[in-house]
């Protein structure tokens, strides 16, 4: 098991005493939520599949997963969310991780990481899919919108662009025009949607 906080109920005021459950990595890592101490609880009224799941970081090998969020039923009934501190995206393979979890997560199996050089615009493969992802500090170009189209279209494959530092007017405006679908990664790791064909690809394979 995980961490023990101290958490109190804002309805009743009722403490309790919580842990976080652990969950196994592949790695053979027990997995737990870091929880944050004194902050307080949240209570759950309306359901929301993002706010359903956190990704954690496997202190064992590093690995980027998404695990149930942490929460607690009170006595009196209501439902507790406890905080959990959030994963910083700091490298590559952290964002290629995020954006592989999100794409399996809604339906595209068996993503991998490509293993073709850089320059051609492809980072991830499934079958069906090509994706890119950009660590980069600057945000998305046109030329890059239209590289992964490109081998979307030659591959009759889905495409998805995924950016940390977001996308240039111009790359928008292309990528719309073009029915490409852009996502943003929070530092958290949580892929948003940014355009028209990228919400439309996550509603249609929820």
């Amino acid at each position: 098991m995980g961490k023990t906080v101290p958490v109190r109920c804002p309805d009743c005021g009722h403490g309790h005493q919580f842990t976080a459950t652990a969950y196994p990595c592949p790695c053979g890592s027990a997995v737990t939520a870091p929880l944050v101490v004194g902050a307080p609880v949240i209570r759950v009224v309306r359901r929301a599949w993002d706010d359903e799941w956190v990704t954690v970081s496997c202190t064992g090998c590093g690995r980027l997963d998404q695990w149930p969020q942490p929460e607690l039923g009170c006595h009196c009934g209501a439902i507790l969310r406890v905080p959990v501190r959030p994963v910083t995206l700091d490298t590559t393979y952290d964002a290629l991780r995020a954006a592989a979890l999100y794409l399996r997560a809604i339906g595209f199996q068996d993503v991998v990481r490509a293993q073709a050089p850089p320059e051609v615009g492809i980072d991830l493969r499934g079958p069906g899919l090509v994706a890119q992802v950009d660590s980069g500090p600057r945000p998305a170009d046109p030329r890059a919108v239209e590289c992964l189209w490109l081998n979307a279209l030659n591959e009759s494959a889905v495409s998805a662009f995924f950016s940390l530092a977001g996308y240039a007017d111009e790359a928008r405006d292309r990528a719309d025009a073009l029915g490409v679908p852009l996502f943003v990664l929070d530092p958290a790791g949580i892929p948003r949607p940014v355009n028209g064909p990228a919400a439309d690809l996550d509603r249609s394979h929820a």
